[in-house]
């Protein structure tokens, strides 16, 4: 096991963690002896959260310590692998053996357990968040004590234990849902004017079993990525104009001026799901975390308003955005989750890493978007007082009480939960 006192910082190095010691357990003993000794216990992953909701003055766990698992169930079509094991790590697993994942998020560089946590996602008007693919929960519990949780089992509790923000315990394990492999092409049409966004969204983001659009809501075009099955709508032929915009005929990446070989190969070249559905390359770190992201989630039917409120918006963003991504995501009932309830829209920025720039106009964004229904992520930065937040999500109060009755100490809060949850 390795424990320093050395201070432990995010991906993008805007937050440095508050905590006593840092601790990387090699075994599920030791980090049951670990969490029952702490007052305070947070866990952190990649640390590719860009606010304080690792953040603990006591003790904070790093699970890909712990032995590797990836254990496939194909009569019950499941996997369950160890909490800090990266999807890029899973995926090469699983598309050994066959399988596949319905979904991977824009970086595969991320752990299972984070993403979940935080419910991170990917996009179609068909895909759920990444959460929804679990299936069962293992962790460890406030006295060191071992808790399994799964959606069959535990109808009550576990729809409120996937997207727990780190407040249940320590995830060791997840079970996720698996299908058989399959092939995806993947395409990038540019220049596409910004007024086809608003009035043919279901046009474009039914186009693809994955579709995202890039902008800077400034120039009145964007680029759209489409993702497409190859089983399922197969190659498709993009060389045609398409809503007034072109077919690109070399690699894009989404910053614009960024290096294309970072991202997963495009010009419709067909090949395997994980190499495809992200579009960043695990070899490669993008931005090498020189960058802020914020992130709002709308009901799919304020997304003509909400377009329309960041193109207005367009000259204060110039300054301080990087890019801009659209995305879609169906609904689910994980209390917690930013689709919950509700088939969503997701307006993704990424930010110059200039916090006293950015903050302003994030808290402009969500003037005008936050009266449409919108959600912070989780794990993004938002300039939403925690009550606001905790307002939008109407299962709260239910996970609330979860937390309370499975952690009445509070030996997983930290000021972002307890801030959140009102105690």
């Amino acid at each position: 096991m390795l424990t320093t006192g050395a201070p432990a910082h995010n991906w993008a190095g805007n937050i440095t963690y508050g905590a006593a010691r840092v601790h990387r357990p090699a075994s599920l003993d030791e980090l049951r002896r670990i969490v029952s000794a702490a007052s305070q216990v947070r866990t952190l992953g990649t640390g590719h959260s860009f606010n304080l909701i690792a953040d603990t003055p006591g003790d904070l766990v790093r699970a890909d310590g712990l032995p590797r698992r990836a254990e496939i169930d194909r009569e019950r079509g499941t996997v369950t692998v160890s909490a800090g094991l990266r999807y890029a790590e899973v995926a090469e697993e699983l598309h050994a053996e066959g399988f596949a994942l319905a979904n991977l998020a824009s970086l595969p560089h991320i752990t299972v357990a984070g993403s979940v946590a935080t419910g991170t996602h990917g996009s179609g008007d068909g895909r759920q968040g990444l959460a929804s693919a679990v299936a069962g929960l293992e962790l460890v519990g406030p006295e060191g004590d071992l808790v399994t949780l799964s959606r069959n089992a535990d109808p009550d509790r576990f729809p409120g234990a996937v997207v727990s923000l780190g407040a249940l315990g320590v995830v060791t394990a997840l079970t996720l849902d698996i299908e058989p492999a399959f092939e995806v092409a993947q395409w990038v049409h540019v220049d596409v004017p910004l007024d086809a966004l608003a009035d043919r969204f279901d046009e474009i983001t039914g186009a693809a079993y994955s579709v995202s659009t890039f902008t800077d809501w400034h120039s009145g075009r964007g680029t759209v990525w489409l993702k497409r099955r190859t089983d399922r709508q197969g190659g498709g032929d993009e060389a045609a104009d398409w809503l007034g915009g072109r077919p690109a005929t070399a690699p894009w990446h989404p910053i614009p001026g960024m290096p294309a070989e970072f991202c997963t190969r495009q010009l419709g070249e067909p090949g395997p799901w994980h190499e495809r559905l992200p579009h960043f390359r695990p070899e490669f770190t993008p931005s090498r975390g020189e960058e802020l992201q914020s992130e709002l989630f709308l009901p799919r039917a304020a997304a003509p308003a909400a377009f329309a409120a960041l193109r207005g918006l367009g000259a204060e963003l110039a300054p301080v955005l990087q890019v801009s991504e659209v995305r879609t995501v169906a609904r689910d009932e994980l209390w917690l989750s930013p689709a919950q309830g509700r088939d969503t829209v997701a307006v993704h920025f990424t930010w110059l890493k200039d916090t006293e720039a950015v903050l302003p106009v994030v808290a402009a964004v969500e003037e005008r978007l936050l009266p449409l229904g919108a959600r912070p992520h989780w794990g993004k930065v938002t300039a939403a007082a925690p009550a606001d937040v905790a307002a939008r999500f109407p299962r709260l109060p239910d996970f609330r009480r979860l937390v309370l009755d499975h952690d009445p100490a509070g030996r997983f809060r930290n000021d972002f939960v307890a801030r959140l949850l009102g105690v």
